[in-house]
């Protein structure tokens, strides 16, 4: 445990730990008030809706990609990431009060989403590399994995409440808790000790420096290029389980909020446990991303097949564990593996791949469900997993990592065993 643990020992990154953990909670309240606003409230189940209000919200991450990744390199990240903060607050609080008041329509979500899209852009690639101000390189990838288990055990608590807060209130108070939880992170960055951050290289005085340095270096880097590639394919069509969990909760076993709340939840128990074995670990590998990225793929497939919602949340658990074991890994692989003046811009590229290819995927997946079925929509995530497989696959076997993994084992199996010389096998 102080192996999984250990970047905790560190006070700054205590403090940013504790305040994320906070406000994590909050934005998984609302991501779950939001979807559920939008599918019941605001709609008539709706499921292509739901994917284009994902589509605005994560949409500004490809299309800002040129100032988001510059600015995490170029400015102070702990600055950056108060303002962002707060704005994230504030526009959580005008649909909070939009909401109670009963005034809100489809398009208002629409603008607050796309709004709220804009700032986390600017805040994701900061937020991302600012932990290698708080810990060095050697905790980086324990410390990476540490911030994806606080953001999935929010992810188990959130919606649960949420589903309880919407069944009570309806949906807008959840937006004013998460406006609320915003405080807790504002304070943790005002207490952080300046004169014990690690240091950072300085790339303002660069001329050079832009967002195209960052795609040379990820370009002449095959491995990176594997890597954002497999991303790519699962974050566009697998990662969209807000429409994965809230049609087959509707659509499929005709619950309400609360069992969709529970189902979400119930996802993120898988996460946390996914995030916790990538902390474990000394170093992330490519390998394991392939290991993920087919687990996935099987796990979205067997949900698919599910009778009920019991069964379709124990297989949830182990979609939790692939799934974060994918993101997880290729944030610290990449981080470890670029160097330190390019590190914000190569992030920027990795959350544009990560969450800018959902204006591609959502509203694909999204009509899929309203057209064929939530079922359907499962099996294009399954698809996507498997495929991603097989490109990790092909890169392994192409720069020889899986044949010399092949030969190490056949060698170890071949060792003739003592006290039997006629077991050898050359």
């Amino acid at each position: 445990m102080s192996q999984t643990f250990r970047s905790l020992r560190i006070r700054n990154y205590r403090l940013w730990a504790a305040g994320a953990l906070v406000s994590n909670i909050g934005t998984w309240m609302q991501r779950t008030a939001q979807d559920w606003l939008v599918l019941t409230h605001l709609t008539d189940h709706n499921a292509t809706a739901v994917g284009i209000v994902m589509a605005l919200q994560f949409g500004p991450q490809l299309v800002l990609l040129p100032f988001t990744g510059l600015a995490a390199d170029r400015l102070n990240r702990r600055k950056l990431l108060m303002v962002t903060q707060a704005s994230m607050g504030a526009l959580a609080l005008g649909l909070g009060l939009l909401t109670l008041s009963g005034m809100a329509q489809l398009w208002h979500v629409y603008v607050f989403a796309l709004l709220m899209g804009c700032v986390a852009a600017f805040d994701a690639p900061a937020r991302q590399t600012f932990v290698a101000e708080l810990v060095s390189d050697a905790e980086l990838s324990n410390a990476v994995a540490l911030n994806s288990t606080s953001f999935n055990a929010a992810r188990m608590v959130g919606p649960a409440v949420a589903g309880m807060v919407i069944a009570a209130t309806g949906p807008g108070t959840a937006f004013l808790l998460n406006a609320l939880s915003f405080v807790a992170v504002l304070i943790s960055l005002a207490c952080l000790r300046k004169s014990e951050f690690f240091a950072r290289p300085d790339v303002a005085g660069r001329r050079s420096a832009s967002l195209m340095e960052g795609f040379r270096y990820v370009w002449a880097r095959p491995d990176l290029r594997a890597v954002l590639a497999m991303l790519f394919l699962v974050a566009t069509f697998g990662l969209n389980f807000p429409i994965f969990i809230s049609t087959m909760s509707v659509g499929a076993f005709h619950g309400g909020p609360g069992q969709y709340g529970l189902l979400s939840s119930t996802m993120a128990i898988g996460s946390v446990t996914g995030a916790l074995l990538v902390a474990r670990r000394a170093q992330p590998r490519l390998g394991h991303l392939v290991v993920g990225s087919a687990l996935f793929g099987c796990a979205t497939f067997a949900g698919a097949l599910m009778p009920n919602a019991v069964a379709f949340g124990i297989v949830l658990i182990v979609t939790g564990v692939a799934a974060q074991t994918l993101t997880t890994t290729t944030n610290s692989l990449v981080q470890l593996s670029t160097e330190p003046a390019l590190r914000g811009r190569v992030i920027a590229i990795l959350m544009a791949t990560l969450l800018g290819s959902t204006p591609i995927g959502a509203p694909l997946v999204g009509w899929v469900a309203d057209t064929f079925g939530p079922r359907w929509a499962l099996g294009v995530a399954a698809a996507a997993g498997l495929a991603s497989a097989v490109i990790g696959l092909r890169y392994l076997v192409r720069y020889r990592g899986l044949r010399l993994w092949v030969e190490r084992w056949r060698l170890r199996w071949s060792v003739q065993p003592a006290g039997n010389p006629e077991a050898a096998t050359g």
